[in-house]
């Protein structure tokens, strides 16, 4: 997979810092690409939908966000620190403390949720950190330590314990944007297939506002025509309060855009930020029988 940052296909960086046991989303500029790399492929033509876990320690525990049954897939967030020779850290705000060594219990949550058939996924980045890759050679360096601390590789300090995890997402808000496609063709050189997610809100030129879905729609089949991934999902806020702008009201998704964006191909469904917020709305629940 090959993904460029250039002025048609921009991975962009987002601006604004999050805080550990975040709140909000922060403010973007247009177009932050996040990707994941599964170690299975999709087998399956429904759309399904995506969550970020990890940066409340009121969401509850990853063991009962997948007992819902309203996700397909998990983002564990965030693997804060890493490249440059840096230690990579961990941080998960109130769940666990990987400073003890405490984040390893999370190997029973991630297994519960595997044998419900959902994936899980570790996300690298987000927007408080210290993160950014300084060369190629740093992209496959980062590449082995992700396959061998939370992959299918062998390391005697597992952060998240022996569970294999399904994945890698990049949710890359900070530093350069250099070497991040080596960063994913390192990570394909392990057998992993691509799918891509793309946050559709904090972004303007891209996202629903004031009943107008025209620069969504126009937006999504840019990307769906653009990028090469066997699929594409939709980024949003799971409440109004989970990001600065582009909240969709779940009868507007359901109605009029949702309709539109299943006649691509490559439509896989809707990613969320996050699980903390989706409790406090009830957002997932009263979208997925139309996801």
């Amino acid at each position: 997979m090959n993904v460029h940052p250039t002025k048609d296909n921009p991975l962009q960086l987002l601006l604004n810092q999050q805080a550990a046991t975040m709140a909000t989303k922060p403010q973007a500029t247009p177009l932050l690409l996040s990707l994941f790399f599964l170690a299975l492929a999709h087998t399956s033509l429904a759309g399904g939908i995506a969550i970020y876990w990890g940066q409340n320690g009121n969401e509850g525990t990853l063991a009962q966000t997948c007992s819902t049954g309203k996700f397909s897939y998990i983002n564990v967030a965030f693997l804060i620190k890493f490249g440059g020779g840096q230690i990579p850290e961990i941080n998960l705000a109130g769940h666990c403390n990987p400073a003890a060594n405490g984040c390893t219990v999370l190997s029973d949550g991630i297994r519960s949720c595997q044998q419900q058939g959902i994936k899980v996924m570790l996300s690298i980045g987000g927007g408080v950190g210290n993160y950014s890759l300084a060369s190629k050679a740093d992209a496959r360096d980062v590449a082995s330590y992700l396959w061998n601390n939370f992959l299918g590789g062998k390391s005697s300090s597992r952060p998240l314990g022996d569970a294999i995890l399904d994945g890698i997402d990049f949710d890359i808000e900070l530093g350069s944007t250099q070497y991040w496609d080596d960063l994913a063709k390192f990570l394909s050189d392990y057998s992993l297939f691509d799918y891509v997610w793309v946050q559709f809100y904090n972004n303007p030129p891209c996202q629903y506002s004031s009943g107008n879905t025209n620069n969504l729609i126009n937006s999504w089949n840019r990307w769906t025509t653009s990028i090469n991934a066997g699929r594409i999902f939709l980024g949003l806020p799971a409440s109004t309060q989970a990001a600065g702008s582009g909240f969709i009201p779940a009868d507007v998704l359901i109605s009029q855009i949702l309709p539109m964006i299943k006649k691509s191909p490559k439509y896989g469904g809707v990613m969320l930020w996050s699980k903390y917020w989706d409790d406090q709305s009830g957002y997932s629940a009263s979208i997925k029988s139309s996801v």
